[in-house]
This record gives C-alpha cells, structure tokens and sequence, in this order.
C-alpha cells in the first residue's frame, strides 16, 4: 500500500474551484447567509449592489464563492461591457465609407461634366462613391459637343452615359441641346445655377449670397470682382476649399449627381 506524502496529508481534501462569474447588470444571483435574491444593479467600491423584485437595494461584499448561481455557488467578478463596434464612417456624399477600398475596375459607362470645375467638385464629394462603383468623371468642355460626343462614344447596354448639365433650365441653349438628345442609354440631368460655383451654399465660402452678375460680364471674372477674390483661378480655390461634403451643395446638384451615378451603375443583362 502506497503511503501519502507529509505535503498531502498536511494538504487535507482537495477543494473544487469555484468559477468566477462577471457580475453583469441584470444577473440573478442569491446571497446564501441572508438568503436574499436580487438583480445585480452594479459594481461599487468592492461590493456589488442587488434589487429584489420589490425594488429594493442591498449592499454585499464581493466575496469569493460568495454567491449563489441557480444554486451553486459562484465568484461576482466586475464585469466590463464589450466594446462598442466603431461608428461606422460616412463618406463627403453621406453614404458609408468602404475601409480598405481598392478602386473597382472603370466601367464602360462614364459620366460627363461640362468643364473641370464641375468634375473636380463632383470628385470632392462623391469621389469615394464613384472608386467604389468603378466610374470615371470626364468633362466635356462645353455642352455644344454633346451630341457629337455621344455619337463617337457610342452608347449601348453596359455603356451609359450620364450627363451633368449647368444651367439646365426652360428656353436656355442648354436645355434646347438636351432636347435634340434621344438614347434610351443618355441620362441627362442638371442643376438652373448659372455655373456649377452657384451650386455651392453660400454660406460655406462665407459669403451671404452669390452676387448678381450682370448681363455681358463674364460670369466667373464678374464674381472674382465683386467679392475680391482676383482671378477665376483663385476664385475657384476659395469655393472648392469651402466644400467638404454634400452638405455643402444646393440640393438639386445633390440630386443630379446622384440620379446619374444610379443610373450608370444600374445593372443591365448584359452588365
């Protein structure tokens, strides 16, 4: 017969670990000395606050094996809330930000601003959105080329043409060239702003209202002059600096922009 060691015999019978259980707000545990039973409230101080089904509190010690779970006993723990998932991140046109984003391949369709002002505030606000879906933004240089440059683009499912269009407004030269357009392929949209500067809020270039400019007067170097903002170029810096979301445009840009790139990313059977 084997002999116990002087260590084990000194050592006596082996107890069980008790496990050790976070005490999270609504837990259900019972004091066994008192034989109270309550919903854990919170943590304080190295006691653990309980309220019984009457409401009322009561302060106990966070003893070990100081507790009863559904009639075994447990260690309370403080227990620490998970971490909030991270908000999520809005792009500058307010649709979710993708993290990680790696450029989609350019899509056969395309969308068309008249100049370089228009695309570069388009890319300003919805840049992200349009890296995402794969489409390219390229000025046309003037609304006069249209249906030329429609007609060497050559238009069919799987290759739209989107169309932002200034000063889209009844009896304009503008609105008469986008009449003479019939391509079932062809969405043209635009904002009434004499220039897509116009489009820009005021009040985020820190001015009242955009200046009347009259008749005759280049429209770009007759705002330049009467808000002292020397040449178009420079000019142009201060309205594009101004805008750093969506929230910065007059919302019938917003809605142009936006029709066109749901309209060139619409899913086609052949696409």
């Amino acid at each position: 017969m084997r002999s116990h060691s002087y260590d084990d015999v000194l050592a006596g019978p082996r107890r069980k670990k008790v496990p050790e259980v976070p005490a999270e707000p609504g837990l259900v545990v019972e004091d066994p000395a008192s034989g109270y039973c309550g919903a854990v409230v919170k943590i304080e101080y190295g006691n653990v606050v309980l309220e019984d089904a009457k409401g009322r509190h009561r302060v106990f010690p966070l003893a070990p094996a100081g507790f009863l779970l559904e009639g075994k006993p447990v260690t309370l723990v403080p227990f620490r809330a998970p971490d909030k998932a991270p908000a999520r991140q809005v792009s500058a046109s307010g649709s979710v930000r993708v993290q990680g984003l790696k450029a989609r391949v350019a899509r056969d369709s395309r969308i068309w601003v008249e100049g370089k002002h228009d695309a570069e505030l388009v890319e300003r606000v919805w840049g992200h959105d349009l890296r995402v879906e794969g489409v390219v933004v390229e000025p046309l240089d003037g609304v006069d080329v249209l249906a030329d440059r429609i007609a060497e683009f050559g238009t069919g499912p799987g290759r739209r043409l989107g169309v932002l269009v200034d000063h889209l407004v009844p009896g304009s030269k503008e609105s008469r060239l986008v009449e003479a357009v019939h391509d079932e392929n062809v969405l043209v949209t635009g904002h009434p702003y004499i220039d897509v500067w116009e489009a820009v809020r005021p009040a985020a270039v820190g001015i009242r209202a955009w200046p009347k400019i009259p008749r005759g007067t280049e429209w770009k170097q007759g705002i330049c002059d009467a808000l002292g903002w020397g040449q178009p170029y420079e000019g142009w810096q201060r309205v594009l600096s101004g805008v750093s979301s969506f929230r910065d445009l007059e919302t019938p840009l917003i809605g142009a922009v936006e029709r066109l790139i749901d309209f060139v990313t619409e899913p086609t059977e052949e696409g």
